[in-house]
């Protein structure tokens, strides 16, 4: 029988052999905040050893706004992100790079480089001027987020935890029309964030591939950011992918234990039960680096696997359970880049 350390070294050694992507993590929020501060090459210092150790070739960074912008200064504060991305690739030429497509993404992993892609983590950006949305296509926006956790001018979204609320609503007619005209445009559509009545709406209205991007399963942490089993098969049934989330919080109860990589494994293995493997990506969504800008606080949530080094040993959990490497190799980066084809090509 295989030893833990077997099953970590088989691991290490996809991580540097296959296609290795995240669909969600806030990077361009951090670095931004790291640059306002006077640093600089701040993705090749803080974030480019760590991807490289996990053998990452893709990230999709949000476009991810704080309430504190919102609503006069979230269009500004959504361009300082790509302008940030801009300066650090003049900084750190040949390391990453801004991509466009499933071909640009293989062509800079060709020349060594990073391959980032740019997605909303919610439409607040162009609040309710539809003529934006082409203006961040152009600038290399491919992912939309419909919502965060909040109400925007497109749909509804849902709290982490519950709250006092009126009516909740689904896509609104504005929202409707975006999503359309993103899809014309050829991005994709990302239900993570948005609420029940929002999802019930995508999946009414628009016969595409869904992603989302970084929400785990409801059956086994209650909360509303996760997806029903139901709303897994929904999306696994037209090509869709789903992330899994390290947020403690969103993968068990930490009130009631330590929670950690083998609890997010359970969350993969439910997945790939019911609807196969192919459904299933990284979309692990590190936060704990939040803390360096917000401060110390009543924390409960915190990572549950630490950072891209700890996913190797997220990947050897799976071969310990029986996933085959095949199977592996795609929640590693395959099925997540296959979703990209089908979607912005």
């Amino acid at each position: 029988m295989n030893s833990g350390t077997d099953f970590l070294g088989r691991a290490a050694e996809l991580h540097r052999n296959s296609f290795v992507a995240d669909a969600h993590f806030d990077l361009l929020p951090f670095v931004l905040e790291k640059r306002e501060r006077g640093e600089t090459r701040v993705i090749e210092r803080d974030y480019l050893p760590g991807l490289r150790e996990a053998g990452v070739d893709l990230v999709v960074s949000s476009l991810f706004l704080s309430g504190r912008y919102l609503p006069e200064m979230g269009l500004r504060r959504s361009l300082d992100y790509i302008s940030a991305l801009h300066a650090e690739i003049e900084e750190s030429p040949g390391l990453f790079s801004l991509c466009r497509s499933t071909g640009e993404i293989l062509e800079a992993n060709g020349r060594g480089e990073l391959a980032l892609l740019l997605s909303f983590e919610g439409l607040d950006p162009i609040g309710n001027d539809l003529s934006l949305l082409r203006i961040f296509f152009e600038l290399g926006v491919r992912g939309v987020g419909i919502t965060w956790s909040r109400r925007n001018y497109a749909a509804d979204g849902c709290f982490f935890d519950p709250a006092e609320e009126g009516r909740k609503g689904g896509l609104t007619e504005f929202g409707v029309r975006a999503l359309r005209e993103a899809l014309r445009l050829g991005m994709y559509l990302d239900i993570s964030h948005l609420n029940d009545e929002g999802v019930e709406d995508v999946f009414e209205l628009f016969d595409c591939p869904v992603m989302a991007s970084h929400s785990n399963c409801r059956s086994l942490a209650p909360v509303m950011r996760n997806l029903t089993d139901s709303q897994t098969a929904r999306l696994a049934e037209r090509g869709g992918v789903q992330g899994m989330n390290t947020c403690s919080t969103f993968v068990a109860n930490p009130d009631e234990k330590t929670v950690d990589g083998k609890d997010l494994a359970d969350h993969a293995d439910r997945i790939a039960r019911q609807t196969g493997p192919g459904t299933v990506c990284f979309g692990f969504d590190f936060c704990d680096e939040t803390r360096d800008f917000s401060g110390p606080g009543p924390f409960r949530e915190y990572d549950c696997v630490k950072g891209y080094p700890g996913s190797v040993a997220f990947t050897a959990e799976l071969l310990s359970r029986g996933w085959s490497e095949q199977d592996v190799r795609g929640i590693l980066g395959e099925n997540l880049l296959a979703f990209l084809g089908r979607t912005i090509g």
